[in-house]
């Protein structure tokens, strides 16, 4: 790696004032063990309640796994940054393998979501073919093709952006080893890695949600056709969940990667991020168990029989789920 003179980065602290930094520890702490255990309890869940063995939940527990990793990858080092006396220090090395997993991470994250989308599509459209369509080698397939694209699109954009030279500032106006605060501090051309990066977010971030624009209006075709008002609020409610979470993940991540970098803020970019890092993988198991029945009964049921629920296989429990309308 194009090190140049630098063997280590510090991030600039949110505050001068340790007062503010312990409440802002205290705040992103309780965001992060919130996150934790919503997250965690919808991978049991689904795990524990043979009724949730469907494509749809199964991509909901990859989903809240994912969500588990990736705000763990930026979480415990915030914190232990906001916890310090003086500017905590990260080395060049242990930089790269932040942004590595963060970038993977984030990047199967968003193509899961369209994933997600394209389930729901063929669940409401192709109702008879859904059993046939989503079966346990797809579902599994899918999966392991978003973990794929995102592994290689960070890995070659980590190499890219970690050949730079870094002979300037060492300090990153961030609170993680963010792409665009990091390019800030390289001292030579960046054009290339910026362009690198727009590929990257385009790839991961513009055509997944194209995708799930497309999903969604044959979905939205698809119910208005539903004859009783009860299957279509049925229907309403299992996507608008799912798209609560792709409107407020696409739109946080779009507003700092896919805008110029001319315009680039840090201080706009460390608040934005927090809400990507943060306040998703919270919400994310909050809205679906707060609008799911399913996963609600699920979970109470859970809790009064054990854990875990009488396995059943793969076939069974695509022939349990209840219909859609």
């Amino acid at each position: 790696m194009g090190y140049g003179n630098q063997t280590e980065f510090h991030f600039r602290p949110f505050s001068t004032v340790p007062e503010t930094q312990l409440v802002i520890f205290l705040f992103f702490l309780f965001l992060y063990i919130l996150s934790l255990l919503g997250n965690v309890t919808v991978v049991l869940i689904v795990h524990a309640s043979h009724f949730l063995h469907t494509p749809m939940y199964f991509f909901l527990a990859i989903l809240a796994a994912l969500e588990i990793c990736y705000s763990s990858v930026i979480a415990p080092t915030a914190l232990v940054n906001l916890l310090s006396q003086k500017n905590a220090t990260i080395s060049l090395s242990g930089c790269g393998t932040q942004m590595f997993f963060f970038v993977f991470l984030g990047g199967a994250d968003c193509v899961l979501l369209a994933i997600m989308a394209y389930d729901r599509y063929v669940a409401i459209c192709h109702p008879l073919h859904y059993m046939l369509i989503m079966n346990k080698k797809v579902c599994t397939g899918l999966v392991a093709a978003s973990l794929l694209l995102g592994f290689m699109l960070s890995l070659q954009l980590t190499i890219l952006i970690f050949r730079l030279p870094f002979c300037g500032s060492n300090e990153i106006n961030h609170f993680f080893c963010d792409i665009p605060a990091i390019l800030r501090l390289a001292c030579s051309d960046t054009h290339v890695h910026q362009t690198a990066l727009f590929v990257v977010s385009v790839i991961v971030l513009t055509i997944p949600f194209l995708l799930i624009c497309i999903s969604y209006t044959f979905i939205v075709v698809a119910i208005l056709h539903i004859s009783s008002a009860e299957g279509r609020q049925r229907a309403f409610s299992t996507c608008s969940s799912h798209l609560m979470v792709v409107l407020l993940q696409y739109g946080c991540c779009s507003f700092i990667y896919l805008r110029p970098s001319s315009s680039y803020s840090p201080d706009e970019g460390r608040i934005v991020s927090v809400v990507y890092t943060f306040v998703t993988p919270l919400l994310n198991p909050l809205i679906y168990s707060m609008r799911n029945k399913d996963l609600k009964e699920a979970f109470i049921r859970v809790m009064k029989s054990g854990f875990p629920e009488k396995k059943i296989t793969f076939s069974q429990q695509l022939g349990n789920r209840r219909p859609l309308y």
